[in-house]
């Protein structure tokens, strides 16, 4: 009995370790997308120091959609990203913009 448990926390905490590294690989491939497709308007490492382009660290964890729609259809003086950016790629940006948020 005492092994059973033994062996499914193991796979718990393999799962756990497994998506952990997943979501930091997301989060890592996004920050190298944003710095090379949306830093020049959106700032450095998140850091908006302008009025121009909305601050990324303000979306909320509930504004998935109004992110991908913007990044999908473009905003105002952001252009389209659509067959640019795959939706993986936009999970990604996604997952780091999340990571850096003001609200985590």
């Amino acid at each position: 009995m005492r092994s059973v448990f033994a062996q499914a926390l193991a796979v718990g905490l393999i799962c756990s370790t497994a998506s952990f590294a997943l979501a930091a690989g997301s989060a890592g491939h996004g920050e190298r997308l944003y710095a090379d497709n949306c830093s020049t308007c959106h700032g450095e490492e998140l850091q908006n120091n302008s009025t121009v382009a909305f601050d990324l660290r303000r979306l909320k964890s509930d504004e998935h959609e109004r992110f991908v729609t913007s990044v999908t259809q473009g905003k105002n003086a952001m252009p389209s990203w659509d067959g640019v950016l795959s939706d993986q790629d936009k999970e990604d940006l996604w997952a780091y913009i999340r990571a850096n948020a003001n609200d985590r």
